[in-house]
């Protein structure tokens, strides 16, 4: 279970657990969205750079990778640092990699995500987290395609598209000297922005569809979302964005593997973000105090692996627990009624 380690390490940094079903096409048939592929497919074909913004969870990844895969560096390696995830006194040797000995503990040489991207694009994802000592060092590089590893002064080239993201107001950081001005216009020559989920819920459909063949793909069994649900689902107002939606299709997938999921199997908090019509309210109300139903869950001919689906589905629910708590393992544990220490062992 160290993915659920790691996500606990990412929560625990970024505040919102990361979504397990990466989805790398920027869907939606909104006006807002076809301009966003519209303005991709413009720069992709050149080495610009590239200014993604947005509120958290919006998919600014998905649009760098797209913009990579259209790219005549499509062949090359993509490559993304979280900036906001990385201590500062370490991001300098996750850029440029480091020389053995450079400093306590460096026991090898290591290869920085410069070098690492050598030919392809590096994402820097929340660049408005990056330190101004590290933003110096960044625009050097920027300006003059060169940089030295940790340890070792020797200058070495660099052929590197650079995309940026950050869900920050760059400008009101410059104003307030959190964010270097010079550095901002050498990011910011193409700025591509991002809508919050809120505000295109007609995309809602086709964004539903998208992840759950995703899921599909990473080898759980799809659910159908109905209708109605959708509708319930487009009243909410998705504050984590995509992100959030990702994570409430993986769940549904794993609690209801092969089953239409209608009104009564959403989770409260989305249904009371709607208005229910009196049948929907009877319904969900029946099925809040009935509790699980054998048969929404379909049992196929050929039988079924429980402890594995079991696993799956405790997998699924330490995730969620971990993703409310922000990562903190000791109200993770309040939330699930274990034990700390169990909790703990569990995600070993």
């Amino acid at each position: 279970m160290n993915d659920i380690t790691q996500a606990a390490d990412q929560a625990g940094a970024e505040g919102t657990a990361p979504a397990t079903v990466p989805v790398y096409f920027p869907t939606g048939h909104s006006a807002r969205m076809v301009n966003v592929r519209r303005l991709i497919e413009q720069v992709a074909p050149f080495n610009t750079s590239v200014l993604v913004t947005g509120e958290s969870g919006t998919g600014k990844e998905w649009v760098a990778r797209y913009v990579h895969l259209l790219s005549p560096r499509a062949d090359k390696p993509f490559v993304p640092v979280n900036c906001g995830a990385i201590p500062a006194d370490l991001l300098e040797s996750e850029l440029f990699g480091h020389e053995k000995g450079a400093f306590t503990g460096a026991i090898s040489a290591r290869v920085g995500r410069f070098e690492a991207a050598e030919g392809g694009t590096l994402f820097l994802d929340e660049i408005g987290d990056m330190s101004l000592p590290m933003q110096v060092k960044l625009l050097r590089v920027l300006q003059e395609r060169i940089y030295e590893r940790v340890g070792n002064n020797r200058p070495r080239e660099c052929d590197v598209r650079i995309i940026a993201a950050t869900h920050r107001n760059l400008e009101a950081a410059i104003g307030s000297d959190g964010f270097r001005e010079d550095l901002y216009y050498r990011l910011n020559v193409f700025p591509i922005e991002l809508p919050p989920l809120r505000e295109r819920l007609e995309d809602l459909p086709d964004l539903i569809a998208n992840i759950i063949e995703r899921c599909r793909n990473a080898g759980l069994s799809p659910v159908q979302i109905t209708p109605g649900a959708i509708r319930i689902l487009k009243h909410y107002s998705w504050p984590g964005n995509i992100r959030e939606l990702s994570n409430l299709l993986e769940r549904l997938c794993v609690l209801y593997p092969g089953t239409a999921v209608d009104i009564p199997q959403l989770p409260t908090r989305y249904t009371a973000a709607a208005p229910l019509r009196e049948s929907d309210r009877q319904e969900v109300a029946a099925a809040r105090a009935a509790g699980p139903r054998p048969q929404d869950i379909e049992l196929p001919d050929a039988g079924l692996p429980l402890k594995e689906y079991l696993e799956q589905i405790e997998v699924a629910l330490i995730r969620r627990a971990l993703h409310e708590a922000n990562g903190v393992i000791a109200h993770a544990a309040q939330k699930l009624q274990v034990r700390r220490t169990t909790l703990a062992e569990k995600m070993k």
